[in-house]
């Protein structure tokens, strides 16, 4: 079913009716279709009946704030609903042959760009939980309220962490200072796992599904180890641009836990494992 909205927005601008739909895989939350009109044009509709009323409005905001020049490639936003989002379809190519070098390079690019407070604009989404991002000045009194202390709270009162753990994330969330670096608030994706690392009509980086904040620049890279990490030019040519504290993947289960909390709290138990395994390393 196309949302009526979407069919007015195909009239009113001359694209026509809608005569091809083809599913697209790989969402985990919400519902992926390439639409085809009688122009040629082709656009991509997410849409999800059950989820919260901004949720599309908060990722339509996220992708405006991640485009800059010399950036990742970002799809344009046509319009967005409650329960659906019109973008650009970026027609995704085979990757070019230096497509890791350029994204470690333009990824580098988008975290240059700073604030003087954590946070965003709005609380938005990571996955279908809410994001919590009020401006902040301390970066890690944010990282501890605002990820890993919300998350944990909220897997406590579904029974999915014992105090045990929590208590064990309390002692990592005094020990930030010793275990991070002081580091800038960075624009960032804020879910950068490898299914949002894609390609335009050209071959070249582009990014999808975004949790847009200021925050760890070194958080992000950590989610790009996640579920499978980019290869090693990707971070050598980021360097180029941005060089690292030393030893900056060896903190990356720490930034993890934030993410393989989500996890645990979206999807259930099969990640309990992963996150007792980082208390024990750190806590």
């Amino acid at each position: 079913m196309i949302p009526t909205p979407v069919s007015t927005y195909f009239k009113e601008n001359a694209y026509g009716p809608v005569i091809d739909m083809q599913p697209v895989g790989g969402g985990c939350i919400s519902n992926g279709q390439i639409l085809t009109t009688r122009s040629g044009t082709t656009f991509f509709l997410k849409s999800n009946s059950n989820t919260p009323s901004d949720m599309f409005t908060r990722e339509s905001e996220g992708l405006a704030a991640l485009r800059i020049s010399n950036g990742p490639t970002i799809p344009q936003v046509y319009l967005h609903g409650h329960d659906f989002i019109l973008l650009e379809d970026l027609a995704s190519a085979p990757k070019i042959n230096d497509y890791w070098p350029i994204f470690g390079r333009q990824l580098a690019i988008l975290h240059n760009k700073t604030s003087p407070m954590f946070g965003f604009d709005h609380d938005n989404y990571i996955g279908s939980t809410r994001q919590p991002n009020p401006w902040t000045e301390n970066g890690y009194a944010f990282f501890a309220d605002y990820r890993l202390r919300f998350q944990a709270q909220m897997a406590q009162k579904r029974g999915l962490l014992g105090q045990k753990d929590v208590q064990n994330i309390e002692n990592i969330i005094k020990r930030l200072e010793d275990l991070v670096p002081r580091q800038p608030a960075s624009i960032i994706h804020g879910d950068l796992w490898s299914g949002n690392a894609i390609t335009d009509s050209t071959g070249a980086p582009a990014i999808i599904d975004p949790a847009t904040h200021y925050g760890w620049a070194e958080a992000e890279l950590a989610m790009t180890t996640l579920f499978g990490s980019f290869p090693s030019n990707f971070y050598k040519a980021y360097e180029e641009i941005r060089p690292l504290n030393p030893n900056y993947s060896e903190r990356f289960p720490i930034y993890n836990l934030y993410h393989l909390l989500n996890h645990l709290n979206i999807f259930g138990r099969g990640y309990l494992g992963q996150v007792q395994s980082i208390l024990r390393r750190f806590a």
